[in-house]
């Protein structure tokens, strides 16, 4: 499936329906009154929250979307029929925005929540709400308001409580293989992953925390090189990052240096994300994660450690070494952490269904 992550569409409430000028005739029933009824509202335009998309490439191909308009009233008082509703379902962790005004609109987060992003307009009103001993047979009625328009812009950031980060060919798609069912494309040459991937990693206690591998994170990320700016958006979820630095690399400290300063440009709270670190590749120098290291590594070590809230782990993810012991300082971390990342703010005008009415 081809990963979009960001889409532009255009969305048409639909217009109310007109009210009716109609009179009553009926044998036996003299100066039987206005009876033009009210038009129906038109229908609303609505997003849904579902878990079982994952992107946002159905938004590739359609751009519009409209909802049904009111129906006019009609003679004797009948009040015309409301437009249904047009209901978009959107991936979990979606962000709708404004383009004209560029006002958030809504973070939508939890399966099942929604979003009215286009209101219908109000049906008119029919010539016998005008009636008054003043004016006892009014021949006017309004016609119905115009349905709200929109461009909007849907920006996915994926839902992931541990992000892995680290520059290309680090080994972050072999460690989420590793430790998940995931199946990412991994090769020895750099930006071999294309797309965020998502792996869903089994604590021992048999709960499931979703780990996402970010790709293509290289200096001058944050202004549009490689593709970290087009994927930093997905670390901004999380609530930890698990950093890889490649051992076998000619500068491991310089490497975190250029990811932790990219993370710094691109602001939104994550260079104060708390971080794990970890020695990858280790079974490329002929090292074990039990082995006593070098002064080298030592000095590595050290220089990442204040970094870093846990210690410091050497590990392979070919040959699982060191796995173990780094996941069980994830989940320590993550048990300590807040339950919601602080750097992310509330869900603002997203209303359920029951919650928001519009009156005819």
């Amino acid at each position: 499936m081809q990963f979009i992550d960001q889409a532009q569409i255009e969305v048409f409430a639909g217009d109310g329906g007109d009210g009716m000028a109609a009179f009553r005739r009926e044998k036996y029933v003299p100066a039987g009154g206005p009876s033009g009824g009210n038009g129906g509202r038109g229908g609303s335009v609505i997003l849904v929250a579902d878990e079982n998309l994952q992107t946002l490439l159905d938004f590739r191909y359609a751009h519009k979307f409209k909802a049904e308009p009111g129906k006019r009233g009609g003679s004797s008082n009948k009040t015309g029929a409301n437009g249904s509703d047009r209901v978009i379902e959107v991936p979990c962790g979606t962000v709708i925005t404004d383009v004209e005004t560029g006002e958030l609109l809504g973070d939508l987060v939890t399966p099942g929540q929604t979003l009215y992003v286009a209101r219908g307009g109000k049906g008119g009103l029919g010539n016998r709400c005008f009636l008054s001993n003043h004016n006892r047979a009014p021949e006017h009625a309004l016609p119905g308001l115009p349905g709200e328009h929109r461009v909007i812009k849907l920006e996915l950031k994926l839902l992931a409580e541990v992000g892995i980060i680290g520059l290309p060919n680090a080994g972050k798609s072999t460690l989420i293989s590793a430790l998940s069912a995931a199946r990412p494309k991994v090769a020895d040459y750099p930006f071999t992953t294309l797309v965020p991937n998502l792996g869903v990693v089994r604590k021992p206690s048999g709960d499931g925390t979703v780990f996402a591998d970010i790709p293509g994170l290289i200096e001058g990320a944050h202004a549009g090189a490689g593709l970290g700016h087009e994927f930093l958006r997905h670390i901004e979820r999380t609530r930890l990052l698990l950093h890889l630095v490649d051992l076998t690399a000619a500068d491991p400290v310089g490497d975190f240096r250029t990811i932790q300063a990219e993370l710094q440009a691109y602001g939104h709270g994550l260079s104060d994300r708390p971080q794990v670190i970890a020695l990858s590749k280790i079974d490329v120098l002929g090292l074990s994660s039990d082995d006593p290291v070098d002064d080298t590594v030592q000095d590595i070590i050290q220089q990442l450690q204040p970094h870093s809230i846990a210690p410091v782990q050497l590990i392979s993810s070919g040959t699982r070494a060191g796995l173990d012991t780094l996941m069980e300082h994830v989940w320590q971390q993550l048990a300590a952490l807040p339950a919601e990342p602080p750097a992310i703010p509330p869900p603002i005008l997203a209303q359920t269904a029951s919650e928001f009415h519009i009156p005819v």
